[in-house]
């Protein structure tokens, strides 16, 4: 039998279990609790609580975030939109991308040597399938530009 959200403890049990599984933000635990069957308001009381007392934090989330994305072979600019459809604001966004420690040529990097074993294409065919490849992973057209030929990083 499913939990009742009816009570703003049982409101507020669900985030905390949800938070300590993994960091959440705010827009993406307001979805999940009223799939559960909680009320807005008291969704809504329940999370300005949890962000006073520092148990939910945006910062946190980003940043949590963009390091597991970067970890699996994402760059910044998918990084970037996927955190926009999940209702960030952009200059929250754009704030953790710039204070990350990440290295994002060398991500790009990492991610070209495990998918094309450092060949780097041989004609415009295969220049294109590279490009491709690392653009859809998120990575900027001029990165991937001088990656494939194999200019030195600015």
């Amino acid at each position: 039998m499913p939990i009742e959200l009816d009570t703003p403890a049982a409101v507020r049990l669900a985030a905390m279990d949800l938070l300590a599984r993994r960091e959440h933000g705010r827009q993406e635990l307001v979805r999940k609790l009223r799939k559960r069957g909680a009320p807005d308001e008291l969704i809504n009381a329940a999370l300005d609580r949890l962000a006073e007392e520092g148990l939910l934090s945006e910062t946190r989330y980003l940043g949590s975030y963009i390091a597991s994305r970067a970890r699996a072979g994402y760059g910044p600019v998918r990084i970037r939109e996927e955190l926009a459809q999940r209702g960030l604001a952009r200059a929250d966004i754009e704030q953790a991308l710039s204070e990350c420690e990440e290295d994002w040529s060398a991500h790009l990097r990492d991610v070209w040597q495990r998918k094309f074993k450092g060949k780097r294409p041989a004609d415009a065919k295969e220049r294109a399938q590279q490009g491709r490849f690392l653009s859809y992973r998120g990575f900027s057209i001029d990165s991937v530009s001088r990656l494939l030929r194999g200019a030195p990083d600015d």
